[in-house]
């Protein structure tokens, strides 16, 4: 199960109140890349795919490809607001190392 903290869906929340185009759904997947090997993505989709595993977290839906839900399983998303700057942190249970930055990880 992917977790969202309540700082996370109400940065989400914010992001699809002012997007021009329909939201279906909040893509959050994991693509090969980064200094460790595997790094996160998160984008607002119009449409969902068909083999899509779709997590409700109150009113959003979340998209999740099928390669990405075991990398995902028991994943908690924040959303952090310091002087250094604001955005999405991943803190992945699966994950058994990561790179300085904190952007990417290794299973």
């Amino acid at each position: 199960m992917l977790n969202l903290t309540p700082s996370a869906l109400k940065a989400v929340d914010r992001f699809i109140t002012t997007s021009a185009d329909p939201v279906a759904g909040l893509r959050i997947h994991v693509q090969g890349g980064g200094c460790s090997g595997l790094q996160y993505g998160m984008k607002l989709e119009a449409e969902r795919d068909e083999d899509d595993l779709l997590i409700e977290v109150g009113s959003l839906t979340i998209l999740v490809d099928p390669f990405s839900a075991p990398l995902l399983d028991g994943v908690t998303v924040d959303f952090v607001e310091s002087l250094a700057g604001s955005g999405f942190k991943f803190a992945n249970p699966n994950a058994s190392g990561g790179c300085a930055c904190g952007q990417s990880f290794t299973v």
